[in-house]
């Protein structure tokens, strides 16, 4: 009963989010202290803060570049999240060896695909950004790229910072379920996650 008390008294605790956002940059006093600039071009469709799945304060900044007809072209989603207090046992736990530096911040980094059909978890973050994204009026791409950036505060594993660029990938040739494991194009998935990756370093800044 003590655990639900206190899990319901975190929910009720959110506060709005605190980071600022100023001509595309975001500023973020702690946690960390960090100005993240992105290109002129973005959109800003807006920020969210909740506890994630009861678990996690998170907070959730998105951007756009979307077409004329108002498609999505490139998604820039950063997030400051970490585990509340009433979950000491929790640690952050990411299986990818693959390290890069933005700024002088080193990132944990994954890349993936994914299809517009395939249904968000309720309550998850990407719910989250996929409706401040339909509140502007934009419309999802048939299918994504990503490039997933994770940095850890500190030693404790239980604060970081994420940031995830992704991309339409029609101007690949190909759909997300091809470049998938197994897909008929799972070959030329290298290269094209490659280009991605370097086109986020180009058009992220982390200072």
């Amino acid at each position: 009963m003590l655990a639900a008390v206190l899990l319901i008294s975190a929910v009720a605790s959110t506060e709005a989010p605190e980071r600022k956002v100023e001509n595309n940059i975001i500023m973020s006093a702690r946690d960390p202290e960090v100005r993240i600039g992105l290109p002129k071009s973005v959109r800003y469709v807006g920020a969210d803060r909740w506890i994630l799945y009861g678990i996690a304060d998170c907070e959730l900044h998105g951007f756009v570049d979307v077409d004329s007809n108002g498609k999505v072209e490139r998604i820039y989603w950063v997030q400051f999240e970490g585990y509340i207090p009433e979950k000491p046992e929790l640690k952050y736990q990411y299986t990818s060896p693959r390290r890069v530096t933005i700024g002088d911040m080193e990132f944990i980094l994954d890349t993936g695909t994914r299809a517009k059909d395939e249904k968000a978890r309720p309550g998850s973050d990407r719910e989250h950004l996929n409706a401040l994204i339909a509140a502007k009026g934009y419309k999802l791409p048939d299918g994504m790229i990503w490039a997933r950036f994770v940095h850890l505060l500190d030693a404790t594993k239980r604060r970081e910072l994420m940031i995830i660029y992704a991309e339409d990938v029609a101007p690949t040739g190909f759909t997300a379920n091809d470049l998938r494991e197994n897909g008929k194009a799972r070959e030329q998935w290298p290269a094209i996650a490659s280009g991605m990756i370097e086109r986020a370093k180009q058009r992220i800044e982390v200072r």
